[in-house]
C-alpha cells in the first residue's frame, strides 16, 4: 500500500478493502491485515472513517516531494490553494546574503555550534514586547519541526492532542504520522473555545496546540478575553504541554494575546516563513526551561543545530529598519485584498471568514462541487477536508496571490460555487 501510494496508484482518499475481503484476497489471516493496517494507521498513511470504511488519508507521510502532496492546479487556473505569501511582498535577501558573506568569518565547528547568544537576546526582547517572557528559547528549523519535536519529546504514540478544527493540515499530518490521536477543538473567530478545549482536555489529550494570530485556515485570532477564558481552562493542567504557533509574527495587524506560562510545560513558536520567506528555515522557541531543554537536546542528536549563518541572515534582517518596514507594508496589502474579498463576498451573500492573515475560510454544502465549480471557473482552491474533522465542509481561498481586478469575478465565481452554504460560525460556537 505504501509502494501504490507513492506511485499514485492510491491516490488521497482512495478507498481500501474491508479487513476479511483484503485477507481473503492475499490468502492470509484476517489478524494479518488487520495489523497491517494498524501499523498504516501509526505511521498517517491510512485512516477510518466510520462507516465510509477504511481510505488512503489526504496527505500521507510516504511520499517522496512535498509537491506530490497537493492537489494539481489546471494550466491556467489562478492558485488560490498554496497558503503562500506573496513573493512579490517579501524582503530581498541578497544584499543581507551579500553583507553576511563579508563578515563571516572562517567555517565554525562542532565545539561553537547551537544559538548564538545574540540571536537568543533578540527573541527574548521580541518575545517580551509582545508579553512572552520566556525563561529559555532555542531555534529550530521551521515551526512544524518544533512542534514535531516538542511533541515526541512529551508523547508517545497513542497519545491524544487537542488540535484545532478546523485547523492547519501540516500539524494534523504531523499527528497523525506520530502515531498520535487528535482531539478535535471547535475554533470560532476569536480561536479555540474554551468548552472545546474543556472537552478535550477530559477526553485524554496531554497536549494542546493554539495558534494565536492568522489561525490557518479560518484567519481567527486569540482575543484577550477568549485568551482570558483559555488561562482558566489550563489552570491546574500542568500534565498538560501547550504549545502556541505565531506564524504570522511580524504580518499581524492585531495584538497578541499569550497564552504563555499558563501550563508549567509550555512553548511559543514564532516561525520566519511568512514574513521573510519559507525558504528561511528557522523559528523562534520560547518555553520553561525545561521543555525548551528537551527541544535543544534532541537536536543536538540529530540535527545538531540550525545554520549559524541562518541565525546570522534573520537577525540582520531583524535589525533591518527598511525590511521591518517592508513586512509592515506586506502585512497592509494583505489586510486590504483579504477585506475585500471578505467585502465582495458579503454583498453576493457568501459567509465568509477572515478576521487576519492570508487564508479565508468559506462554508459550502458540498464540498466537491464547491472546489469543481470553482476550478471549472479558473480558480484553484484548498478542500476543507485537508483542515477539518468534525466541522462541516468548507473551503480555503489563500488571498496573497490576488489583485484587485480579480476580487469581484473571485467573489463572483464563488457565489455560484457556494449558494447554499452551512454557516461555519454558527456551526461549531
Amino acid at each position: 500500500m505504501e509502494s501504490g501510494v507513492r506511485t499514485g496508484e492510491l491516490p488521497s482518499g482512495a478507498p481500501l478493502p474491508a479487513v476479511r475481503a483484503l485477507a481473503d484476497g492475499l490468502g492470509v489471516s484476517p489478524g494479518t491485515v488487520a495489523k497491517a493496517y494498524q501499523v498504516l494507521r501509526q505511521r498517517g498513511v491510512i485512516e477510518t472513517a466510520g462507516r465510509n470504511g477504511t481510505r488512503i488519508r489526504p496527505r500521507p507521510p510516504v511520499t517522496a516531494t512535498r509537491a506530490a502532496l497537493r492537489p494539481p492546479v489546471p494550466p491556467g487556473a489562478l492558485d488560490l490553494s498554496s497558503g503562500e505569501p506573496d513573493r512579490d511582498l517579501l524582503p530581498p535577501l541578497g544584499p543581507h546574503l551579500a553583507a553576511l558573506a563579508a563578515r563571516v568569518g572562517p567555517p565554525i565547528g562542532y565545539a561553537e555550534a547551537g544559538v548564538l547568544p545574540e540571536l537568543a537576546d533578540m527573541i527574548r526582547d521580541r518575545f517580551a514586547a509582545d508579553g512572552v517572557e520566556a525563561p529559555a528559547v532555542t531555534v529550530t528549523s521551521g515551526a512544524l519541526d518544533g512542534a514535531e519535536r516538542l511533541l515526541t519529546a512529551h508523547l508517545r504514540p497513542g497519545d491524544a492532542v487537542a488540535v484545532e478544527d478546523p485547523g492547519w493540515s501540516n500539524f494534523l499530518d504531523l499527528v497523525a504520522a506520530l502515531g498520535l490521536r487528535a482531539v478535535p477543538v471547535p475554533v470560532d473567530g476569536e480561536g479555540p473555545t474554551p468548552h472545546g478545549l474543556r472537552a478535550a482536555l477530559a477526553a485524554g489529550a496531554r497536549a494542546a496546540v493554539v495558534t494565536t494570530r492568522a489561525h490557518n485556515p479560518t484567519g481567527a485570532y486569540l482575543t484577550a478575553a477568549r485568551a482570558a477564558d483559555l488561562r482558566e481552562v489550563l489552570a491546574g493542567q500542568d500534565g498538560v504541554l501547550l504549545i502556541e504557533d505565531d506564524h504570522a509574527g511580524e504580518l499581524a495587524d492585531v495584538p497578541l494575546h499569550p497564552l504563555a506560562g499558563a501550563t508549567r510545560t509550555w512553548a511559543f513558536l514564532r516561525s520566519a516563513a511568512k514574513p521573510y520567506g519559507a525558504d528561511l528555515r528557522l523559528a523562534a522557541l520560547g518555553g520553561d526551561e525545561a521543555t525548551v531543554a528537551r527541544v535543544a537536546g534532541r537536536m543536538r542528536l540529530g540535527a545538531g543545530w540550525v545554520s549559524t549563518l541562518l541565525q546570522r541572515l534573520a537577525m540582520g534582517l531583524w535589525r533591518d529598519p527598511a525590511v521591518t518596514a517592508e513586512v509592515v507594508a506586506a502585512g497592509r496589502s494583505y489586510d486590504r485584498r483579504r477585506h475585500a474579498l471578505l467585502d465582495a463576498l458579503g454583498e453576493r451573500g457568501v459567509t465568509a471568514y477572515g478576521r487576519t492573515g492570508i487564508n479565508v475560510w468559506i462554508p459550502v454544502a458540498d464540498e466537491t462541487r464547491a472546489v469543481t465549480t470553482l476550478r471549472d471557473s479558473g480558480y484553484a482552491v484548498a478542500p476543507g477536508a485537508l483542515y477539518r474533522q468534525a466541522t462541516p465542509p468548507g473551503v480555503r481561498i489563500t488571498i496573497s496571490p490576488l489583485k484587485e481586478s480579480d476580487i469581484s469575478p473571485l467573489a463572483d465565481a464563488v457565489a455560484a460555487a457556494a449558494s447554499s452554504a452551512t454557516e461555519w460560525g454558527r456551526t461549531v460556537r
